[in-house]
């Protein structure tokens, strides 16, 4: 065993304390790790390259692995791979190789999350203006891109979706005829839902335009057209107000330099009287760094705040926090939904994309439901409002 492979192999005995790993090494050694607990997972490294990029950045190395081919699971398992390597992350923490990587990414978040209009729109490009037909393969009808809410027990992705449309509407109290601003509306799920169940005037913004064009149709067949109007428009360029504000799964892309202008303009365009609600994944850790796989290949400029850094800018401007409800869970089953449904449709994705593609998106999907399941992410509805009691001042209402 080299040099480098030596090192590595220390490094994942000191990582893999629980559970029953087994690696075969470039060189063709097999070596096992943990404690021997719970089902046997056996990675292959053939790569001899990859032992220097697993030094390096050992998150960004394994998946660039596993989508090069470089880094194989036997019977492909790599949720159970990625979920015994994330249980001792939690436990052991990271080392001191990755620490210092990690550290790295962090003073560097500044640039990496300077997110003006220009480079947002080229970061939502790299992502949500790829086929709308891939996403139609995994998402639900309504094409939620975002957390399901799972209410009840047995309840699959579809009704899940519903409930959390459903919820956030009625956390908004909306009434028939109100104006609501949709920042980041994608493919106008939302905003047809709430036109449609509530009676809503709803303006929504996105820089996608794949997603604007897909929303302007879904709105023509829902028969809500005269009441949603899509934009493809940047938030910090609007100067109108509303008597309702949401925000879905968009502050993930703010970035957190942008954070003060982000709620700078909440305040600015929530009518008096109004109600505002940012539905955003979290971290339940302190403020970090976005994984380096992700930022390079999914979500390149995306951020997960801790409630910390939010609360922060939340002080500065005029709205105050009136709920703040953390979902734990929801998100995870949401990821193995999805997983289901992208598994389910291999084959169309192939056509659409190459052997590599699936694998990075596999990946993608599996780490993600990993991040909630083992390493603390949840998902954070921030209610606001100018004033203590432009909303009631209990939460019955959500409940009737």
């Amino acid at each position: 065993m080299d040099m480098i492979t030596a090192m590595l192999s220390r490094m994942v005995a000191r990582l893999v304390t629980d559970g029953n790993l087994r690696v075969t090494w470039p060189d063709g050694r097999t070596v096992s790790y943990g404690d021997g607990s719970g089902e046997l997972v056996h990675a292959h490294f053939t790569d001899p390259g990859l032992m220097r990029c697993l030094m390096r950045n050992p998150e960004l190395a394994l998946g660039e692995g596993y989508m090069e081919g470089g880094l194989t699971i036997e019977g492909d398992d790599l949720s159970g791979f990625l979920r015994l390597i994330s249980r001792n992350v939690r436990q052991n923490g990271v080392g001191r190789f990755s620490a210092a990587a990690y550290g790295a990414r962090k003073g560097l978040r500044r640039i990496a999350q300077h997110n003006p209009l220009s480079i947002a729109r080229k970061n939502v490009e790299a992502h949500y203006d790829l086929p709308t037909e891939l996403y139609e393969l995994f998402l639900d009808k309504n094409m939620q891109y975002t957390c399901g809410y799972f209410a009840e027990d047995g309840m699959d992705i579809e009704a899940a979706q519903i409930a959390k449309m459903r919820h956030i509407g009625q956390k908004l109290r909306i009434e028939p005829g109100m104006r609501v601003l949709d920042i980041g509306s994608g493919w106008g799920g939302l905003s047809i839902f709430l036109a449609k169940e509530f009676g809503a005037q709803v303006v929504g913004v996105t820089l996608s335009e794949e997603q604007l064009d897909t929303a302007r149709k879904r709105a023509e067949e829902a028969g809500v057209a005269d009441k949603v109007d899509f934009r493809l428009k940047d938030y910090r360029h609007l100067d109108e107000t509303f008597d309702r504000i949401v925000v879905v799964g968009m502050m993930e892309h703010v970035g957190q330099p942008q954070y003060a202008t982000f709620w700078s303009r909440i305040d600015r365009c929530l009518a008096p009287g109004g109600i505002g609600l940012v539905h955003t994944i979290g971290r339940t850790t302190p403020p970090g760094q976005t994984s380096p796989f992700i930022h390079k290949y999914i979500f390149p400029g995306g951020y997960i705040p801790a409630l910390s850094e939010v609360m922060e800018e939340v002080e500065k401007v005029g709205v105050l926090p009136t709920d703040i409800e953390i979902w734990r869970d929801h998100y995870a089953q949401t990821m193995r939904a999805w997983q289901a449904k992208f598994e389910a449709n291999l084959h169309r994705v192939r056509e659409m994309f190459d052997e590599r593609f699936v694998r990075m998106f596999r990946y993608y999907l599996i780490a993600s439901e990993m991040s909630f399941d083992e390493l603390g992410l949840v998902i954070f509805q921030i209610q606001v409002a100018h004033k203590p009691k432009d909303v009631p001042l209990t939460r019955e209402y959500l409940y009737p």
